[in-house]
């Protein structure tokens, strides 16, 4: 055994999250086709000193190591800078204000290039009915130019081992009626509802999304599909679960997935405890049924790659992410790579078609 990766503290509520820098530097890879535009359209920012700090500095030193032409990002909700004064029920707009300034910080083009926060998925409580509206207009205001959707999530499971939130939801939350009601407040103000659910909760996702067709839904982390605790016992019946709702969910065209977050452990792939953290060679064999079901279920017009920073930094370096994403994009052709790994987040979140494109330094 070269070193004890397995054997170090899992720091903080959620083991997921611990990154160990010393582990990630044992491996290099080179950047594979380092000119292909990349929009990365799931991230997240926080203090959670001392266990985990990722701010811009952060996910910028990240972008600029990995090499990756990166052209912007899209930051999603992680109960991040709500206010701590006034009241409660407005404090998720700390949040969106927050994450409009970095946004605005990397705008101004003194931090480089990457537009970081180009996209703001924020967090409305919408189990608070047709009320919510008024928050889901508040937001919008205080980020008119970044702000595309919220993610009210949505992730239970009996398992202890499965289920990990540090707030975990209420069973059955999209069945609710309070939380449909609030549901139904996205469409009139074009806003994208971002679902994360664990697998064996894609059908309460579809009976959602069959509810009201009118609103625009990304599945998060490939819809969730759980490989620890209760999940493990038979993967092979795991894994047909998993397909099965997603091919079905996937016949609803208002519907589009992201592809990543299964660098997580809830995978059970088990790359978090051995000695050396996996290349993206690696990585792209394991990962590959699960991209070629969500792959042929939506299409590239329908699937965006996603980094989950830092959260998934706990199994591989950015360049590995998307190293790995470009090794399974490999087969297909250049357009269809292009939607994958930018067109497709770019359009949905309705953001500048240039966030898709080659910058002109990158341009031959």
């Amino acid at each position: 055994m070269s070193t004890a990766h397995h054997a170090k503290p899992l720091r903080g509520a959620a083991p997921h999250h611990f990154v160990d820098e010393e582990w990630l530097a044992l491996r290099s890879e080179p950047v594979l086709e380092p000119e292909l535009p990349i929009f990365d359209p799931h991230h997240h920012l926080w203090d959670r000193r001392p266990h985990s700090l990722y701010l811009l500095p952060e996910i910028l030193a990240d972008i600029q190591a990995s090499g990756h032409h990166v052209r912007g990002t899209g930051f999603v909700e992680c109960t991040s800078m709500y206010r701590a004064d006034g009241d409660p029920r407005l404090a998720c707009l700390g949040q969106v204000e927050f994450t409009n300034g970095i946004g605005a910080m990397s705008a101004s083009g003194v931090y480089g290039p990457v537009r970081v926060c180009a996209a703001i998925v924020g967090k409305v409580d919408l189990s608070e009915g047709a009320s919510a509206r008024e928050l889901l207009e508040a937001c919008v205001a205080r980020a008119p130019d970044r702000f595309r959707g919220i993610r009210h999530m949505a992730a239970w499971d009996a398992s202890p081992e499965v289920s990990t939130l540090v707030r975990p939801p209420p069973r059955g939350l999209l069945m609710d009626k309070g939380f449909r009601a609030g549901f139904a407040q996205l469409a009139p103000l074009d806003l994208v509802f971002d679902a994360w659910v664990y697998h064996p909760q894609l059908a309460e996702l579809i009976d959602l999304v069959d509810a009201h067709p009118e609103v625009r839904v990304v599945l998060n982390h490939m819809g969730g599909r759980a490989g620890l605790g209760p999940y493990a016992a038979d993967p092979a019946a795991t894994f047909a679960q998993w397909a099965a709702g997603i091919r079905e969910l996937a016949k609803r065209p208002q519907v589009s997935i992201k592809i990543g977050g299964i660098g997580m452990r809830l995978g059970g792939f088990g790359f978090h405890d051995r000695d050396l953290p996996p290349t993206s060679a690696e990585l792209a064999e394991a990962w590959r049924p699960s991209f070629e079901v969500c792959l042929e279920a939506f299409g590239p017009a329908r699937a965006m790659c996603e980094s989950n920073f830092p959260v998934d930094k706990s199994l591989c370096s950015y360049r590995t992410m998307w190293n790995t994403f470009k090794r399974l994009a490999a087969p297909l052709s250049s357009d269809e790579r292009a939607a994958l790994l930018a067109g497709t987040a770019v359009r949905t979140y309705r953001l500048p078609a240039a966030l898709a494109q080659r910058a002109p330094e990158h341009t031959a």
